[in-house]
C-alpha cells in the first residue's frame, strides 16, 4: 500500500490579468533537493513587482501557470543533502526565486537567515526584498557614510521606508519624497526632510544630493538629475522603467547604477541585528488571509499603502 504524498496549498494563476486571476489550488508538497530546505511558510510579503508579473507587464516567469512570491517567513521542516547549519525546527526568513504564495516552499538554504525572536513571522516576511534592495543599493553600491546626502523616492513604500532607516543608521542625511499624508510617518522613522514631489519642482526643493534611490521609474529618473551634485549617483531599482539612458546621466557628469535584488541569507544575517533591536522597523500596513491574495494585490495596486502588505497562511 502506497502512502499518499503530503499536499501543499498555493496561490497560482493560469492567465495574465487583474487580481481576479489569482486562485488557490492544492499540489503535492515539494521535496528539498541537495542544498535546499523545505520551509513551512507562515507569512509571505507582497511586493509591487508581483502585480506587474501577474498582469503580464513584467513577464519574469514566462507564461502562466506559476506561483508568485519572494518574501517568506516560517519554519524548516526538512533539509536536503549537503545542507549544514540549518535543521528541521529552525525559524527562518528569506527571499526565494518565486513560489512564496504557498504553505510550503523549497529553496537553497543559503537564501535564509535565522529569524530573530523579537520579530514575528508577519514582520519577518515583510523584510527580505525591502531590506536586501535597500542594503544592496545604499551600502554595496553607494557606500553611504556619515554625512552622505541621500534622496529616496517613494520613501513611505515597502523598500523606501527601509531605505530611509538604513541610510540613517549609517549616519546619512536623508530626504524622502512621498504623499503629504505619510510625512509624519517618515519623520518618525528618522527622515530629515520629506517632500511632496507632486506639489513642487523637485530640483527647486532638493539640491546637492550625493545618492538618489529611484523606486518609481518613469520621469522620476530625469527629474532627479537636477538634484544631484557633480559626480552624484542615481540608483534605479526599476530596471524595466528607467526613464532615461545611462549614457545621458554620464554625459552630465553623474553616475548611474541599477540594483538587481538577489537572495542572500548572508546579508539578511547582517541586517538581523538592526531588526532585533528595532533600529530597523518594518511597517506592515495590513495582513490578508492566504486565500484572499487577490485582495492583497488590489491594495498594493491602489498606491495608498505605507510599508508592506503581508499574506498570512492558514494554520
Amino acid at each position: 500500500m502506497t502512502t499518499a504524498r503530503p499536499r501543499t496549498q498555493v496561490i497560482t494563476q493560469h492567465r495574465f490579468g487583474g487580481p481576479e486571476v489569482l486562485g488557490a489550488e492544492e499540489r503535492p508538497r515539494p521535496e528539498p533537493a541537495a542544498g535546499e530546505v523545505l520551509v513551512r511558510v507562515r507569512a509571505t510579503g507582497i511586493n509591487p513587482e508581483e502585480a506587474l508579473v501577474r498582469s503580464g507587464a513584467a513577464p519574469l516567469y514566462g507564461e502562466p501557470p506559476f506561483v508568485l512570491g519572494r518574501d517568506v517567513s516560517g519554519v524548516v521542516e526538512a533539509a536536503g543533502a549537503d545542507v549544514t547549519g540549518v535543521r528541521a525546527g529552525d525559524e527562518v526568513f528569506g527571499m526565494v526565486d518565486g513560489g512564496g504564495y504557498a504553505t510550503h516552499v523549497t529553496a537553497p538554504a543559503a537564501h535564509f537567515a535565522a529569524r530573530p525572536p523579537a520579530l514575528d513571522d508577519v514582520h519577518a516576511a515583510a523584510a527580505p526584498t525591502a531590506a536586501l534592495t535597500a542594503w544592496q543599493a545604499l551600502l554595496d553600491i553607494a557606500h553611504v557614510a556619515p554625512g552622505t546626502r541621500v534622496l529616496v523616492h517613494a520613501a513611505a513604500d515597502g523598500v523606501g521606508h527601509v531605505a530611509v532607516q538604513l541610510a540613517k543608521a549609517e549616519g546619512a542625511y536623508v530626504i524622502g519624497t512621498a504623499r503629504a499624508d505619510t510625512h509624519g510617518f517618515l519623520r518618525d522613522l528618522g527622515a530629515d526632510e520629506v517632500i511632496d514631489d507632486t506639489a513642487a519642482d523637485l530640483a527647486d526643493a532638493v539640491h546637492d544630493i550625493d545618492v538618489a534611490l529611484d523606486l518609481i521609474g518613469g520621469d522620476h529618473g530625469p527629474r532627479t538629475l537636477g538634484t544631484l551634485r557633480p559626480d552624484g549617483l542615481l540608483i534605479s531599482a526599476v530596471p524595466g522603467d528607467l526613464g532615461l539612458a545611462p549614457e545621458d546621466v554620464e554625459a552630465r557628469g553623474m553616475r548611474f547604477a541599477v540594483v538587481e535584488t538577489r537572495p542572500s541569507g548572508e546579508r539578511l544575517a547582517k541586517i538581523t541585528p538592526l531588526l532585533a533591536d528595532a533600529r530597523l522597523r518594518l511597517h506592515v500596513e495590513t495582513t490578508v488571509p492566504f486565500r484572499d491574495a487577490a485582495r492583497a494585490h488590489e491594495l498594493i495596486e491602489g498606491g495608498r499603502t505605507k510599508g508592506k502588505v503581508v499574506l498570512v497562511m492558514p494554520d
